[in-house]
């Protein structure tokens, strides 16, 4: 028995994780978590961008230059 409490406490985060994977993957839920990191990742790359236009458009121009 003790070395069943020791895995549970080396792993609950790993079997946690599993578990609300599995629901997630049960549900279709992950859809809904993938369009908010899409739109999440999209809010950020629009304010990098207005942020950094001119380092932006530079890496731009030499990436273009090398092909």
């Amino acid at each position: 028995m003790d070395d069943f409490k020791k895995f549970l406490s080396k792993y609950w985060g790993a079997i946690l994780g599993g578990i609300i994977a599995t629901i997630i993957a049960c549900t279709d839920f992950y859809r809904i978590v993938i369009g908010i990191v899409l739109v999440g990742m999209g809010i950020w790359a629009g304010n990098y961008f207005q942020n950094y236009k001119e380092n932006v458009k530079d890496k731009l121009k030499d990436i273009i230059d090398k092909m």
